[in-house]
């Protein structure tokens, strides 16, 4: 792409997720060809962004007179799932109807790994998404990502400090990949060719229990760490005791379970297939956490 009219647009852009994703798509298209939706143009994120050369636009979900204009001359759109657990339907039907009305090509949407049959509570939102674009006439990509490592990385600060990682996915195994081999996947399906109609569930090429997940953070911090299995409701009750809201923690320990179920693995390797390489080894995001963490004490 070399046209100075931007054609990328990807929504939620100075989110954990999206910012990954502008990265990746710098290496691979000039930065006047993609626009970074935000919800003010005036935060420290959106500075970041527009240093990098990348267009902005305001692009709020909850505030559907902002998407028209937004995904004006837009050729591919990457609809990150909204953050608003309870409310994520509504916005992004409203990221749908305004895409349609500007005659954006093709949406590419984040779902959840096995959204039509996952056990995650989770997955309600995101089935009920998907129908919504295939009901909308617009050509779409959906990509099922699976766990973030570092989602299960965020607990090991509190490990070291108590010396137990606690949950309640029991023997659930959990094929999680690094957050920017998710990032990558989406570069690529906004850049290349062929997606129209695809369903990607996107997994990391390893599984392991929290266990074992448990025994890397003993071996790559040199201090013994124990995995404490607990019931859904007694891991809430600890999430929640630690300061978590009790939604955030009900949906945290509600995945647990799902993946005990088996709602977090998959053996596919679907996501390797898609950026062309091995996914991030989850020891290796935990070696970074365990670096960031003892750099921060």
């Amino acid at each position: 792409m070399t046209t100075s009219e931007p054609r990328l647009f990807v929504t939620g852009a100075t989110g954990q997720l999206g910012r990954l994703v502008i990265e990746a798509l710098l290496k691979r298209v000039l930065a006047d060809t993609i626009v970074a939706g935000v919800r003010s143009l005036e935060s420290a994120a959106a500075e970041d962004l527009r240093a990098q050369g990348v267009t902005l636009r305001v692009a709020d979900y909850a505030r559907p007179e902002t998407l028209a204009e937004a995904f004006r001359g837009i050729d591919r759109l990457l609809l990150i799932s909204s953050s608003e657990i309870g409310q994520r339907v509504a916005q992004h039907r409203n990221v749908i109807q305004a895409a349609r009305q500007s005659g954006v090509n093709l949406i590419a949407y984040t779902s959840l790994l096995r959204a039509d049959t996952s056990p995650l509570a989770l997955a309600d939102e995101h089935r009920r998404t998907e129908d919504a674009l295939k009901a909308s006439g617009l050509s779409f990509a959906v990509l099922r990502n699976g766990w973030y490592t570092e989602n299960y990385a965020a607990s090991i600060a509190p490990a070291l400090a108590h010396g137990v990682l606690l949950g309640s996915a029991g023997e659930g195994r959990i094929a999680s990949a690094a957050r920017a081999d998710f990032a990558e996947a989406a570069a690529v399906v906004l850049t290349t060719d062929g997606h129209d109609g695809r369903v990607y569930e996107l997994a990391g090429d390893d599984a392991y229990t929290l266990d074992e997940f448990a025994a890397a953070v003993s071996v790559l911090s040199g201090r013994t760490i124990v995995y404490r299995n607990l019931t859904e409701d007694a891991f809430k009750a600890a999430l929640v005791a630690a300061g978590l809201p009790e939604d955030f923690a009900a949906l945290l320990a509600d995945s647990d379970m799902a993946a005990a179920k088996g709602g977090l693995n998959d053996t596919n390797r679907q996501l390797s297939g898609l950026i062309g390489r091995p996914t991030t080894p989850y020891r290796t995001t935990i070696a970074g956490t365990i670096s960031g963490t003892a750099a921060q004490t």
